[in-house]
């Protein structure tokens, strides 16, 4: 009996000595549901990163730990993962990745005092909560929407703009940037108009379009309806200039819209895939036979890279240490020299154009 018990109080004292060995950070996004392929892209960047500082001493000499959480893109989903996340100790968070899902998670971290740098979501509207442990490696609609703003009126010079989008936080919030910006430029949209995440008829919004002679839609959203828009405009010989965001650069648009999908505008970050900088990490994501291309990829590796460089500069794993050390001076990154505002976002962050094609190609349009 004694001996079972000296047994047993070793294993545990090995278990507690192998978790003050490592560092857990919570990687939360869609792992199911239609915009799951966004998550496999994030995760690809954050993944790779934690290979790369772990083979190079870790976080304060730790090994990080990755565990995954599905929110599917879904705010109470999100809601669930954040409080799973609170349960299960972890202090660091890689993620959310929708807007809708961030904001409500955010609020749960900050009040926990859990660190979550998201890669992905861009809605302004978490930038004024006045979070103190919350940032992002992601312009925001605020950052990108002068891109696009700028390409529609002094590029394609339409006759007719509609602006689209989803009635979520990221479609939302993208159209009113880009209306915004508009406005400033003295242009007026013929139609603002919100549809339903899920909706698959457009047949509707197609003959107002097409009456109100539109030759010019931005999209505010993500691929699955703008494809099917798309798609069921070019069936109806509706075919105007297309523009989306980082929601429609994804190669499913084009399995759900076909050739209609050729030619797509869509502001996104700079493919820094493509950066010389990079080529290490990219040939690392490809050893494992990964796409290193996707919107989010070096923006969730350059998350877990500032995330790690701020606990080692303050030799601290204390989530309020490194959120506020996150803040202080500059931070080399996959998606170049960073830093942070007070609110979390990053002092600077450009956007372009680019052309989408079938074959992969993605033609820059802006600088």
């Amino acid at each position: 009996m004694k001996k079972s018990l000296l047994v047993l109080a070793l294993a545990a004292a090995s278990a507690a000595h192998a978790a003050d060995d490592t560092i857990t950070i919570a990687l939360a996004g869609p792992e199911t549901g239609p915009v799951t392929q966004y998550g496999t892209i994030q995760k690809i960047g954050a993944e790779a990163a934690i290979d790369f500082i772990n083979a190079n001493g870790g976080m304060n000499g730790k090994k990080i730990v990755a565990k995954s959480y599905d929110d599917a893109c879904e705010p109470k989903q999100a809601v669930t993962v954040a409080n799973k996340i609170v349960a299960d100790g972890v202090k660091f968070v890689i993620g959310h990745l929708c807007s809708a899902s961030t904001m409500p998670a955010a609020e749960i971290y900050n009040e926990e005092g859990i660190v979550m740098i998201t890669a992905a979501s861009t809605s302004p509207e978490m930038s004024q909560k006045g979070y103190t442990t919350i940032l992002r490696t992601i312009g925001t609609d605020l950052q990108s929407a002068p891109v696009s703003a700028a390409y529609i009126a002094d590029v394609i010079k339409p006759k007719a703009i509609a602006l689209l989008h989803d009635k979520q936080a990221y479609g939302q919030g993208l159209v009113d940037a880009v209306a915004a910006d508009l406005k400033k430029r003295g242009i007026t949209p013929v139609i603002i108009e919100g549809v339903n995440k899920g909706q698959s008829d457009f047949s509707a919004l197609i003959t107002k379009l097409k009456n109100a002679n539109v030759d010019f839609v931005y999209w505010g959203g993500f691929h699955p309806e703008a494809g099917a828009i798309l798609r069921q405009g070019a069936d109806q010989g509706f075919k105007p200039v297309f523009m989306g965001a980082d929601g429609v650069d994804n190669a499913d648009l084009f399995a759900i819209a076909g050739d209609a999908a050729e030619g797509v505008l869509a502001t996104v970050p700079m493919d820094f895939s493509a950066d010389p900088k990079n080529a290490a990490i990219v040939e690392a994501i490809k050893a494992k036979k990964q796409d290193p291309n996707g919107p989010f990829v070096m923006p969730a590796y350059s998350a877990v890279q500032v995330l790690a460089e701020a606990a080692n500069r303050s030799k601290s794993d204390d989530p309020d240490t490194v959120a506020k050390e996150l803040r202080k001076g500059e931070y080399e990154t996959a998606i170049g020299k960073i830093a942070f505002e007070e609110n979390g976002d990053l002092k600077d962050f450009h956007s372009v154009v680019y052309e989408l094609h079938a074959d992969g190609r993605k033609i820059l349009k802006s600088q």
